[in-house]
């Protein structure tokens, strides 16, 4: 395909792509392959796939599109078959004979293979009827599971830099910044700043302006902004063109870690792609206007998630921040206007100019517009890639679209926005999820994780461990940060050894305020968090590792042991068949005994029995 010379070429280009859908009228098979499907198996399932169409002779009647991530991760690998949507998730290569004889072939389902809820046990067929995906709004992540994302074609044939025409030849910097102050869109890398008036800040300032893609997605168990990288780059790209449009900048950089090659393999072809039809280069669409992007691939250094240690990085030094005096903005890059945001706000900009402000602004609270995206982990039943408004409670993000939590359990806990967020209790599950309401009790958006936890986790130890990755994280370039955050967790390290003592709640409290307060990047601003959320919702369990000796979850194990109720054991002989350590003996039928000088807390015991014999004492 030749240059795209201007905008009637790209409407006429994107009119013949459309057209020639329309005259295939094909089968269209998308099966997943991010970083999570692929994990588990997707190539197999694929090469499989293609053969058994040509064993068939369909290869000519269907297509079979190797898409993003779907969102439902758990369910991995996932299939879907359009156009009615119907839903085959976990498929394996064995799968793939029966799929394409009965439902490619005969129009019948595979009814071991369709989906099953967990909670009513009722098989539902279509994708859009699965409770995860149909009480979300999936404004920006809606195309992953529809497009090849190393396919600019069907980023266009889908509407792709349709927004970004009307940026260039329909409105001038100030009128495409003015939609974007108008949509209330904020940062959604953590801090939630109003993204226009960054916008319109930069913008004022002279010198080679930047634009630059927070790629560097460091939070344990988020993956947000790495799916949308690997499943639609473009999206991504679009966005980061517009943006450049509105400060008048003619060179960006993606900063991503290193570890998403998949991401890095997607965004490069992304580029290639662009740059040959003539959104990136010199005089896109003939519009006058130049524009490079480059990739630049971190180390995996969680502080270079920060604006001002992200931009040394990029200059070839040590990630570390610096106090923002002077704004990046204003000085950012190579000591020039920069315009950073994340990914996911990239994103959202295409849909804020291609429907307007008003239509985007209709969606969320009042202060935080739009959709966020979360990854839902930990235990909850249906984990994965959720995307819905603003405004959304933790009951429906975690009960109604994750499917509550697994095994009978009790809800404890949920801790958002990453390893500096805080940890919510049951109390706030009818909290609306925004920016402001988040910080009210105690907790951030940061970029989106949302870490879900039941009634066997220890909060004591959860706060211990975020800050024992805080602190091999943290650069060390400030003291109240460096030597505050590694006193906070030698004091929780004792509180789980049973070597607390009283006043040791009050010093982390009064630890965590003075590192909130005086360190230099929101590393340190925000890594007491953990432990004074913990604190302020459980301070219960801390009593009871300090005064009591006692971890009441049974986590940390110089503060507990196992029992056996001779009372309620029926001597099913489960316990002892697994124990590890043939520390459980006894007759069957009859009531059996723990060693617990050969006992080594493994839980497999606890896990085992069916009546609640085993105890945690």
């Amino acid at each position: 395909m030749a240059k795209l010379e201007n905008r009637s070429a790209l409407e006429s280009y994107r009119n013949g792509l459309l057209a020639e859908q329309e005259s295939r009228k094909k089968k269209l098979i998308s099966l997943c392959a991010g970083s999570g499907c692929g994990a588990y198996g997707t190539a197999k399932v694929y090469d499989a796939l293609v053969q058994e169409l040509a064993k068939h002779g369909l290869q000519k009647e269907v297509t079979v599109k190797l898409s993003g991530c779907h969102g439902f991760c758990e369910k991995g690998p996932i299939l879907v078959i359009h156009p009615q949507g119907i839903f085959y998730p976990q498929i394996k290569e064995d799968h793939i004979p029966d799929i394409v004889e009965k439902t490619i072939k005969n129009g019948e389902l595979v009814q071991s293979l369709v989906y099953k809820d967990p909670a009513t046990k009722e098989k539902i067929t279509h994708e859009k009827d699965i409770s995860f995906y149909k009480l979300q709004q999936r404004v920006i992540f809606g195309n992953n599971g529809a497009i090849d994302p190393t396919s600019i074609e069907d980023y266009i044939a889908v509407g792709g830099y349709q927004a970004l025409e009307k940026a260039l030849f329909d409105m001038t910097p100030e009128e495409i910044i003015d939609q974007v102050k108008k949509s209330g869109l904020r940062g959604r890398g953590g801090g939630g700043f109003p993204t226009g008036i960054k916008w319109e800040t930069c913008h004022k300032h002279n010198g080679d302006k930047y634009v630059i893609c927070n790629a560097d997605e460091g939070d344990p168990g988020a993956y947000m902004d790495r799916s949308l990288l690997e499943g639609n780059p473009h999206l991504v790209l679009e966005g980061m063109i517009i943006g450049a449009v509105a400060i008048e900048s003619n060179e960006g950089y993606v900063y991503v870690r290193h570890e998403y090659p998949l991401a890095v393999k997607n965004l490069s072809i992304a580029l290639r792609r662009a740059e040959e039809l003539g959104f990136l280069g010199k005089n896109i669409l003939g519009s006058g206007f130049d524009l490079n992007i480059h990739i630049s691939r971190g180390g995996g250094a969680f502080v270079c998630g920060e604006s001002t240690a992200l931009m040394a990085s990029l200059e070839g030094m040590p990630g570390r921040p610096r106090a923002k005096y002077i704004h990046t903005v204003e000085k950012g890059f190579r000591n020039n206007p920069s315009n950073l945001n994340n990914v996911e706000t990239w994103a959202n900009v295409p849909v804020i100019i291609d429907k307007g402000a008003d239509w985007y602004a209709a969606i969320g609270t009042e202060r935080s517009k739009g959709t966020k995206i979360f990854s839902l982990v930990g235990k909850v039943t249906n984990t994965g890639l959720v995307e819905v408004p603003m405004g959304t409670t933790l009951r429906t993000i975690i009960y109604d679209i994750g499917g509550g939590i697994p095994n009978k359990k009790k809800f404890k806990a949920v801790q958002t926005g990453g390893p500096s967020g805080g940890c919510i209790p049951e109390q706030f599950l009818n909290l609306g999820v925004d920016f402001d309401e988040l910080t009210k009790v105690g907790s951030i958006m940061g970029s989106g994780g949302m870490i879900v936890m039941d009634q066997d986790t220890c909060m004591v130890d959860v706060a211990r461990y975020f800050l024992d990755f805080l602190k091999e994280e943290s650069c060390g370039q400030c003291n109240p940060c460096r030597e505050g955050i590694t006193a906070m967790l030698d004091i929780l390290t004792d509180i789980c050894q049973g070597n607390g003592k009283e006043g040791d709640i009050e010093l982390l409290e009064d630890l965590g305020m003075m590192i909130q307060k005086f360190s230099l990047c929101g590393l340190g601003t925000s890594a007491p968090n953990p432990v004074l959320t913990t604190i302020l919702y459980f301070r219960d369990e801390y009593e009871a590792h300090i005064k009591d000796k006692k971890c009441p979850s049974g986590v940390c194990k110089p503060l507990f042991h196992y029992e056996i109720d001779e009372e309620a054991c029926t001597g099913c002989t489960l316990c002892a068949k697994r124990c590890p350590e043939e520390a459980i003996t006894g007759e069957k039928k009859k009531p059996h005994h723990l060693n617990l000088e050969k006992c080594i807390k493994c839980g497999i015991c606890y896990d085992a029995c069916k009546f609640d014999a085993v105890r945690i004492q």
